[in-house]
Parts: structure tokens; sequence; C-alpha cells
């Protein structure tokens, strides 16, 4: 690994090829920069291919879940789906109609809460997945099935109408909601307080949980590590890129927005009156849809003041937890340009920025490739990461 700290020498240009560690004075009181590359095959030769090949083409098997509903503090629900080697859920057969559009096969049993929260020190991972993700989404198979191959316990965890079924609110979710992140957390931890837990978050899930992990580092000392995937950092140049790019806007905004709009015009049937859906109908892009729905429906001013108060890159610096960054420097959802330093990170933090990779993708290997690099890294970090403790 290319592992450079902060320097009091000018930052280096991550558009270059890696420097040498030697030319580096090494500062403890900041963060590593791993510019290793992701070795992403000729035939996915930019960004675009990159991105949506991973996904929507890459091969993965398909991995089951048992479900639980849990009930939220303010009267909605989350969906989590738990897997663990010793349930064996290798079959559709007996699914339960109910989930037939979901990973999950059935709703979990007293007899599958014995299985998956034995009282017994085991490995744990929780997933967090990106907008509009699910356990069905191919990142979500690849991570669960290496991670259950490994022994592990895991759980997906689906933010509010993106299990499957609608919530009952009229609020949702959105990219800095540190409250529901810190609740799943402490749902899982509960759940199987034996086990030695890691999370990892996934572009708005990476995003929401490095800002928890920041706001408030104390409470998870019982948390072993922690990764954030593609994580969109500065929300605001993420979202004006999303937005102002005409491919971006086209394709990621639309096909983004394929599944948002009609949640949103669903929800304004069983509240009327909450929702302006005529914004919401005319809503373009990804700026359109936060000024119609998320910001006014959660809390904020407008979009630029929902994407500047959610990001997470000024929260880096006061993260404890020993947590990885990944970031490819050609993600097309983030530019380049604004990808953090060294210095902005703590002690405990890894930004690892491969040239390669795309947004969620990182797909290796001959054709038709696998996405077997990214559960790698991650598994390999949360073997280090023992070792990673703050000066």
């Amino acid at each position: 690994m290319t592992a450079l700290g902060c320097s009091t020498e000018p930052k280096p240009d991550v558009t270059a090829a890696p420097p040498s560690a030697s030319l580096f004075k090494l500062d403890p009181l900041c963060a590593e920069l791993d510019l290793d590359a992701c070795p992403v095959p000729a035939w996915l030769p930019d960004k675009q291919s990159q991105t949506l090949f991973g996904a929507l083409a890459a091969p993965v098997n398909r991995i089951r879940f048992v479900r639980e509903r849990i009930d939220t503090p303010d009267g909605d629900f989350i969906d989590i789906d738990w897997n663990a080697p010793a349930l064996r859920l290798r079959s559709r057969r007996q699914q339960d109609p109910m989930l037939a559009h979901t990973a999950a096969v059935r709703w979990m049993t007293p007899a599958d809460q014995a299985l998956l929260h034995p009282n017994t020190p085991q490995p744990a991972l929780l997933l967090l997945h990106g907008l509009e993700g699910s356990s069905q989404s191919r990142y979500a198979q690849a991570i669960t099935q290496h991670f259950l191959s490994l022994g592990w316990l895991v759980a997906v965890a689906h933010f509010r109408g993106c299990s499957g079924f609608p919530n009952r609110l009229a609020r949702a979710y959105h990219s800095g909601d540190s409250e529901e992140i810190a609740f799943i957390l402490d749902t899982v931890q509960q759940r199987a307080p034996m086990a030695k837990w890691h999370a990892v978050g996934v572009s708005l899930g990476g995003n929401a949980l490095l800002k928890k992990l920041g706001e408030t580092p104390e409470s998870f000392a019982w948390l072993a590590a922690a990764a954030a995937v593609s994580a969109p950092l500065d929300l605001v140049a993420a979202g004006n890129h999303l937005s102002d790019n005409l491919f971006n806007r086209e394709v990621y905004s639309r096909h983004f927005l394929r599944t948002l709009k009609p949640k949103v015009l669903e929800k304004s049937r069983r509240f009327p009156g909450v929702i302006d859906v005529m914004r919401i109908n005319q809503a373009r892009d990804l700026r359109d849809f936060d000024n119609a729905y998320t910001a006014p429906m959660h809390g904020f001013k407008d979009a630029a003041d929902y994407w500047q108060q959610s990001s997470s890159k000024p929260w880096l610096k006061s993260i404890r937890t020993p947590t990885l960054v990944l970031n490819a420097r050609n993600d097309p959802f983030l530019p380049e340009q604004v990808l953090p330093g060294p210095d902005y990170g703590s002690p405990s933090v890894v930004f690892h920025q491969p040239a390669q990779g795309g947004h969620v993708s990182f797909v290796t290997g001959m054709w038709p490739g696998n996405l077997t690099w990214l559960p790698k890294r991650l598994n390999r970090f949360f073997t280090e990461s023992p070792k990673r403790s703050l000066v």
C-alpha cells in the first residue's frame, strides 16, 4: 500500500502518478493516503462504462436474507435483512409471497434469531446502501457473499422506503440523517451485543455514516471499524455535478428519479397538501428534486442548504473509529478536485483513492468481470484496523 501522510510541504496532486512515500514527511496527526490501483480491465476503459457495468451487468450470486421489521421512535419503521452461514438460505422455493419482490425469503422467526444472535463473539458486518439501493443491489450482494464465506454475520439495513414497502410517514431518508444512522447502529448492536461489529456505508449511506462517526466519535467505541465506499463527501460539489453535467443529468439523475418521484407522488396521496406535487412532476435533476421534496421535508431551506449541512467532509477530522474512505478518482458522481488530502482526516482514517473504479463499481477480471475486489479491500482493512490507534 502506498501510504502517504500529512506534510508541511504542499499537498501532492492526486491526479498525478503516485509519488514515492519517501518524498513525504509523515505526520501522525493526519490521515493516510493510499493511491494503490484497482486493476480495472481494459474492456471497461472509462468511468462511465465502469460505473454502469458494475451497477447493471456485473455477475453476482443471488444472496437471500431473512427480514426483520423494526419500529422507529417517530412511528415509522426500517427493515433489516439478515444472513449468516448457519441459515443456509439458498432457495426461493419457500419464499413468503409478500417478499417476492425483495431479496428476503421470510420474516425473521425465533429460530432465526437464535442462529443470528448467539451469545458468543463473532465478526459482524452492517451494510448501509446508497441512494435507492437495497439488499438486491449488486454491491450489496457481492459484499454479503464475501463476508458470509468468511463466517460473518451480515445485516443490510434499508433506509425508509427502500425495502420494497412504502414507509409510514411523509418523510423519507437523506444523506445527512445522523439520527437514523445512530438508531440503526444501536439496533444491530443491541440485537447481537457479543458480535464484533464493522460498518460499511455505500455512496449516500457512506456519507451519512461518516458524518455520524465524526459528530459523536465517543459513541462508537464498540464499533471495530468502518468504511465508506464512493461516498459523496462534498455534497455541494456532487449535487451540482450530477445536476449540471449533461451525461450525469440525463443518465444518473434520470435513473434515480425514475423511482424517487413515484415514491414521493404516492406519499402525496396519503398526505395531501404536504408535498408540492407540481414541483415533483417538473423535477428534471436531483437539485430540482431536493429543492421540491428532500430539503423542505427534512428541515432544510433548500437543496444548497441540505447539501451544505449534510456533507461529511468537515467531520472526517473528528473520526476516532478506524475508517477506510474509498473513492475512485474517476468517480463520475464526485469531481476529483474535491477529494480530501491527508490533512482532512484524523489518524484513524485511511483515504484510498485509486485512479480507476467508477462509482461503487471496482470491476476486475476477464470478461464478464467480477465484483470481488471491493469486498476483499474492505476485509483487508478490517483485518488491519486493530493495528491503527490514535496518537
